[in-house]
């Protein structure tokens, strides 16, 4: 992952403003699509309130109703068609020969077995995506804090307090992640969000920083410890990213379910508000306003509303993507370079 500083935490690194990653990242979907769907409805009944032309003459004399909602028709159409073919696309990589198949199991295996070996505690890691997270961030903890007892007073004060200060921030670090991923569900967001939220590519530049600059100070004993650290948060870059493959996958069956549900209702509207409503219908006001803009208004909101709901899931997606580009010791975004370990 891209990251900014080494405290790990997403909404407090450099650059990046906590209440617009929020709403990015954790905020519910579907409360994300009914906030803008409550804006889109409140700007387009306030604006009959700036005395432009009136809305029933509109539909009166232009036929207004039909030409607003007949678009929405083949956008509607046209849309979750392209989505779900988008979807099914993706969704076959997943398909293959029983070689193919065989071969992505046994790396899978592979992998897992790999990291058990350096995980002197597990013999047997979680199947659950939060719990192998949980396991894996909690041995690189402990690799940090066998790596602390391995420098000793003989090895000097300033490598002592660098060790000390990249210790304490694996441990602070690891503990924030821990104590979400014990109630994560792999579906929701909680175990990416996390696993964003480990700073691994940070951790790895600054282990090998401390060895590039203090190598010939630290014990043979503290240099086996710190490649054993580096070699599990090694780890760590491909996990996550194989999470976040199988989420994106999650996400996008998720958003061809919602716009299958949300396209009938929708064209459903469209249709209603094409054959019955014109001048002459909803005739007074409400709270000062003609009725008919709160109609006409409301049948808006249900036209867009699939556009909406793509909009916020891609969102969620498309960040995700653009903070997880790079693997391995490679931080993209700003970084404060100033507070280097080394």
């Amino acid at each position: 992952m891209s990251d900014s500083d080494s405290s790990g935490v997403l909404g407090q690194r450099a650059g990046v403003g906590g209440p617009r990653l929020w709403v990015l990242l954790r905020l519910n979907r579907w409360l994300f699509v009914a906030a803008v769907s409550v804006i889109v409805f409140g700007v387009l009944v306030g604006t009959s309130l700036f005395g432009l032309a009136p809305h029933r003459m509109i539909v009166e004399q232009h036929n207004g109703t039909f030409w607003i909602f007949s678009g929405f028709i083949g956008a509607i159409i046209t849309g979750t068609s392209i989505v779900v073919t988008i979807n099914q696309l993706v969704l076959s990589q997943e398909l293959g020969a029983v070689g193919e198949q065989r071969d992505r199991m046994q790396d899978a295996m592979e992998f897992r077995q790999d990291i058990e070996d350096s995980l002197e505690k597990e013999d047997v890691t979680p199947p659950e995506p939060a719990a192998f997270l949980y396991e894996l961030v909690d041995g690189v903890e402990e690799e940090a804090n066998d790596l602390e007892e391995t420098v000793t007073d003989d090895h000097g004060d300033e490598l002592q307090e660098k060790i000390d200060d990249y210790v304490d921030d694996i441990v602070e670090n690891a503990q924030v992640v821990k104590d979400d991923l014990e109630d994560a569900q792999f579906g929701t967001f909680d175990v990416i969000w996390n696993a964003l939220n480990f700073n691994y590519s940070r951790k790895i530049y600054d282990a090998r920083k401390l060895r590039a600059d203090h190598g010939d100070e630290l014990s043979d004993e503290a240099d086996d410890e710190l490649d054993e650290m580096i070699e599990i948060l090694k780890f760590f870059g491909p996990a996550r990213e194989h999470f976040k493959t199988l989420y994106f996958q999650w996400e996008l069956i998720n958003l061809s379910r919602a716009l299958l549900y949300i396209s009938v209702p929708a064209l459903t509207a469209m249709g209603l508000l094409m054959m019955y409503v014109d001048g002459t219908t909803f005739p007074g006001t409400f709270l000062g306003i003609d009725t008919l803009v709160w109609v006409t208004s409301a049948g808006f909101v249900v036209g867009v509303a699939p556009f909406v709901v793509f909009i916020v899931y891609i969102l969620r997606i498309a960040t995700v993507a653009k903070r997880t580009l790079a693997m391995g010791p490679f931080i993209l975004r700003e970084s404060q370079r100033d507070e280097d370990l080394g």
